[in-house]
């Protein structure tokens, strides 16, 4: 079970806590009293008592704020107003503005509560108890008393409630809350599940590896929360001219009465003047993405990342492992002999190499077996270091490996004309240059679609970066529709090349494995790991993790993070700007007061939240 700590335990507890309902109390006093007040059913010092009720944790609030953080927040503002109201005689324009506010504050904070629960909703929760076969039998134990190597049942419907390793028993799981795939995943013995995910069908017996705070779901669940503190560029700038406005607002009111002498207006004034509701514009927006995100197995690790990526206009990625599966396939087998056919020749090969580890004559056995083809026995069987191997098949000796083992055992060589331009082993039988067998690092289904939508986004420019030869990468990236390749590259020359897009002048997302491309990811403006799924390392290195080894995700990330930039423009335009501009104008013109400036004041607060949250459930292209 993951620690609990305060933070937990407010999401987990229920919306309307005991001390949110005392505050609802205390503002409902307030109103009633106002309310009296106003009929002249209730004495002036009973009012100032009502005013002090209802100012208190306003002012308190300002205060530590002002204190604490050096930005004068609605509070304070609201507080000012009250008290200015009061001093001109405006007692019950003052405790009705005041009650109007507390009602707005309260549902504001109450509307965050919702977007927290609805964000711990999407994420989903770990159970807190477990099934454990005993010698004794079945018992249920809770999750904290768990300890690496018991053997935990999970039936169909419910949630694994650990990180392990299938013993026993077959099924389909649900792993959307981690992966973001919606498609179950068979599992049998040997197969690793995670905590948080659902057994939809058939049962599981699994051994225990991590519990708690150390499983996958757990770290998801720690970084979304704390991603929630990593401030926006946007929303850094939103702080900064808050701050800037101060000033001018209070030259302004000054200005204003000075001119009117009207205190009515310059109460009105003071809640449109107000620049505490920049503030609320960008963190409901970032909560919002980073949640939504975050269930579809994209981790964002701060709204700085998330703005990043909306701008980033050019894409590195790595090739191997990233672009490509990261194991060679066997595309071609060619006889240069007319005495074999390209079958017999890959059954010589395939016989020489099922002994061998090594990552080509894996792919010759897999080949081989895949057309149906019977691979002999064979002995006498030996590896040169860095050439290939040789074994007696079927009484003839065999060399599979490269031109350099050919060559140091004097093999009769043919004009074989065409040069494939990847990756290539040579067949010898009997002294005797037989075929060629040719490979390729396979591009991952999808991968074309995915970088198209990137250009389609906006993305300038897409490179490949490879440690492999140039005809390899070449013949990736041509099939995959990326011209910008740059090949031989060692991790150092792969930070280079992040730094040289830099200095022109491009924001740069670099897309990798999170572990061998470390430096280069850490360099680039955002770094995205793929594949992160149960892989620490990969998590920790980049600034974007995704679970799935899917290339569309990154374009799903970007169209999200767009849509979240785009939304915060439109709470800064829409929901303050236009609000506050018309608001203003409105009371210099003397059309409302300070009750309907703070009626309409609750305006933006609902636009911004409403706004904000719909990105939980805004529909995505490509997303499930």
């Amino acid at each position: 079970m993951i620690p609990r700590s305060p933070a937990h335990e407010a999401d987990d507890a229920p919306l309307f806590t005991p001390l949110r309902r005392r505050e609802a109390a205390r503002i409902g006093l307030v109103a009633v009293l106002t309310l009296l007040y106003w009929r002249g059913w209730l004495p002036f010092p009973l009012l100032v008592l009502t005013l002090a009720t209802g100012l208190y944790p306003l002012a308190k609030a300002g205060l530590l704020e002002l204190w604490h953080e050096r930005k004068i927040g609605t509070e304070l503002f609201v507080t000012v107003a009250t008290l200015i109201a009061f001093i001109g005689g405006e007692y019950v324009a003052a405790a009705v503005l005041m009650t109007i506010i507390l009602i707005a504050e309260y549902i504001a904070d109450f509307n965050t509560d919702r977007a927290r629960a609805s964000i711990k909703a999407l994420i989903g929760a770990t159970p807190r108890t477990a099934t454990v076969r005993t010698p004794d039998g079945e018992q249920t134990v809770p999750i904290d008393s768990l300890a690496a190597g018991a053997v935990v049942l999970v039936r169909a419907g419910e949630k694994i409630p650990v990180d392990g390793t299938v013993l026993a028993g077959m099924g389909a799981v649900n792993e959307s809350s981690i992966t973001g795939e919606s498609l179950p995943v068979e599992k049998s013995p040997s197969t690793s599940v995670l905590a948080g995910t659902i057994v939809e069908t058939g049962a599981l017996d699994v051994r225990t590896e991590k519990v708690g705070a150390d499983t996958l779901f757990a770290r998801i669940v720690k970084l979304v929360e704390q991603a929630e503190s990593e401030a926006a560029p946007v929303q850094k700038l939103a702080d900064r001219v808050a701050a800037w406005l101060l000033p001018l607002v209070l030259v302004f009111l000054i200005g204003v009465f000075v001119v009117t002498r009207d205190v009515r207006k310059i109460v009105a004034l003071l809640i449109f003047t107000s620049p505490a509701e920049l503030g609320l514009a960008t963190p409901m927006v970032m909560i919002a993405a980073i949640a939504r995100a975050a269930r579809l197995g994209i981790l964002v690790k701060g709204g700085l990342y998330l703005e990043q990526l909306a701008k980033a206009d050019a894409f590195v990625f790595d090739k191997t492992g990233t672009l490509t599966y990261g194991t060679p396939v066997v595309v071609e087998v060619v006889a240069h002999d007319a005495a074999f056919t390209d079958d017999q020749l890959l059954a010589l090969a395939a016989a020489a190499d099922q002994r061998s580890a090594h990552p080509l004559a894996r792919a010759v056995v897999e080949a081989a077996r895949e057309r149906g083809l019977q691979i002999s026995g064979a002995h006498d069987f030996r590896t040169i270091h860095g050439r290939g191997v040789i074994a007696i098949v079927d009484a003839r000796e065999v060399m599979v490996g490269n031109d350099a083992l050919l060559e140091e055992h004097a093999v009769k060589s043919l004009d074989i004309g065409f040069q494939y331009p990847g990756t290539s082993v040579r067949i010898a039988v009997k002294g005797q240059l037989a075929g060629s067998v040719h490979f390729a690092d396979q591009p991952k289904v999808g991968t074309a679609d995915a970088l198209q939508a990137l250009r389609q986004s906006g993305v300038k420019r897409l490179v490949m970066l490879t440690g492999d030869n140039l005809e390899s990468a070449r013949q990736v990236a041509d099939s995959v529709g990326i011209e910008d390749v740059r090949a031989r590259l060692l991790p150092e020359e792969k930070v280079g090349a992040v730094e040289d897009l830099r200095r022109q002048g491009f924001i740069v997302a670099m897309v990798g494995d999170g572990v061998n491309d470390a430096p280069a990811l850490a360099r680039a403006d955002v770094g995205i790991a793929m594949g992160a799924r149960g892989t620490q390392a990969a998590i920790e290195a980049a600034d974007i993790a995704l679970m799935a080894d899917d290339l569309a995700k990154i374009a799903t990330a970007r169209l999200l993070a767009r849509r979240a930039y785009r939304t915060i423009q439109e709470n800064l335009i829409v929901g303050v700007g236009v609000v506050h501009v018309l608001g203003i104008i409105a009371a210099l013109q003397g059309w409302i007061g300070p009750i309907q400036a703070a009626l309409l004041h609750l305006g933006p607060d609902v636009l911004v939240f409403l706004n904000s949250v719909k990105l939980l459930r805004v529909r995505l292209e490509g997303a499930q």
